[in-house]
């Protein structure tokens, strides 16, 4: 048996050596264990069939040769020629010399004492070679841990710095930073109180529209039911007694049926639209639970755009904006707290609504406030499925100064009494905290405000 398995063998741990010192060991280690295995596939193969000698010393060579040349061909392992270099004549000798041996017994007879010397010396020149390597690596080693010393200890001592001069930065901040503490205690204490007193308000708010909701859901409930009967009455009056009507009358009848029919429909579906209201006004006075139910997010969207527009046409009969939507079929039912992401909604809508009639004002006629609200399904950088809500409007738009303010408590551009700045400071925390979203601001002054949401998907309720 041949010693050309083991050789390589000892060649593939070698450039598993230097792979592991140039930090490309990962990329090449898998190739690196077939090579173990084919070696030692080819040592199980010679051992365990005799009549497959000659191809079993064929494949030996030719494995040896491929793995000592591969530094020549492969950039990785560069580092390893001085090692092919010297084992190179020894399996070029030791092939010519088991092909001589195996296929031209006579020629090798005469010649054994010469071929014999020829992969002796190629031994030798490739041991010898190994050594002065394994010398100079070794002082290559020397070199770099000498190296990797020196700049350990520069990092040290710059690390040193650093950490001196931060200090001393921190010690002449320190007396800086305890007056914006005491001045920003001041301020939190001041926001708190305002925050309290607002607070009582929205709960008083609440209760009275809760109170009034409840009072109007009864005669709602009568009208609703009495008008689905009456159709039914007049659908029964029309099969049974029109026909036996003379028919002079018989036309003249059905005519003012079918009149107090489709007014019957109309009382009824609009009775169901109030009936709805209430409903919206009884969920967004209840105090919110903090509990995620399934939500459809476009018809949340589409309710309270609806809601927001109503409600300041009821306060303002001048105001008129348009209004377009465009919400994703596909996008049913994802898992959120309704009442929390309605109020973010509203608050939206009503900046939107208000930014464009401001500049509707300022303007005159010419201008077209519209206000854009669509949703679609998204994939965050990281790969999570994500429901983005956008509200945009073609209002004033948000000065560049106070972008980075606007989610700040108290914070407003509105002139005085007319915005509290705990919208989208609110509506921040209701987005970041509570549903592990994230709330962005794209605008430019003068031209279009766009507020971005999205809000993990989790697990997506059916529909």
């Amino acid at each position: 048996m041949s010693l050309e398995p083991f050789l390589a063998v000892f060649v593939i741990t070698q450039f598993r050596r230097h792979l592991k010192n140039d930090g490309l060991l990962t990329k090449w280690n898998k190739y690196l264990n077939i090579g173990y295995y084919i070696a030692i596939a080819i040592f199980v193969f010679g051992v365990s069939f005799d009549h497959g000698e000659r191809l079993t010393m064929i494949l030996s060579h030719l494995f040896f040769l491929g793995v000592v040349i591969s530094p020549y061909y492969i950039e990785d392992l560069k580092s390893g020629k001085q090692l092919a270099f010297a084992l190179i004549p020894y399996a070029i000798a030791g092939l010519i010399k088991d092909l001589l041996e195996k296929w031209f017994p006579n020629f090798y007879d005469n010649h054994d004492n010469l071929i014999q010397s020829l992969v002796m010396f190629s031994l030798i020149w490739a041991f010898s070679l190994w050594l002065i390597s394994r010398k100079q690596t070794k002082a290559l080693e020397n070199e770099r841990k000498q190296r990797f010393a020196e700049q350990e200890q520069n990092r040290m001592m710059a690390a040193m710095k650093v950490n001196l001069e931060s200090e001393v930065r921190e010690r002449t901040a320190e007396l800086t930073r305890q007056t914006e503490e005491l001045q920003q205690t001041l301020s939190e204490l001041k926001s708190t109180q305002a925050q309290l007193i607002q607070s009582e308000k929205m709960a008083s708010l609440g209760e009275l529209t809760a109170g009034i909701a409840h009072e109007i859901q009864n005669p709602l409930n009568f009208v609703n039911n009495f008008s689905e009967v009456s159709i039914e009455l007049l659908e029964e009056l029309k099969d049974e007694v029109l026909d036996k009507l003379p028919d002079d009358v018989k036309e003249d009848a059905g005519d003012i049926i079918n009149d107090i029919t489709q007014n019957l429909s109309k009382i009824n579906q609009h009775g169901k639209r109030a009936d709805a209201i209430v409903k919206g006004m009884l969920q967004h006075s209840r105090a919110t639970t903090g509990k995620k139910e399934p939500t459809d997010i476009n018809a949340l969207a589409d309710e309270y755009l609806r809601l927001s527009y109503h409600g300041l046409r009821a306060k303002d009969k001048s105001f008129n904006a348009g209004m377009k939507t465009s919400f994703d079929p596909d996008l049913g039912k994802i898992e959120a707290i309704p009442q929390d992401l309605g109020r973010v909604l509203l608050n939206l809508f009503n900046n939107s609504f208000y930014s464009v009639t401001e500049k509707k004002r300022a303007l005159g006629e010419g201008y077209d406030p519209t206000v854009t609200v669509n949703t679609q399904k998204v994939k965050s950088p990281s790969g999570v499925n994500m429901v983005q809500i956008t509200v945009e409007d073609n209002g004033t738009g948000i000065p560049q100064k106070v972008l980075d303010k606007i989610y700040q408590p108290f914070f407003t551009t509105k002139p005085t009494g007319q915005g509290t700045g705990l919208g989208l400071s609110m509506s921040y925390d209701i987005i970041t905290k509570g549903h592990g979203g994230e709330l962005k601001v794209e605008t430019a002054e003068g031209e279009f405000a766009r507020f971005v949401i999205c809000i993990p998907v989790g697990n997506v309720a059916q529909s």
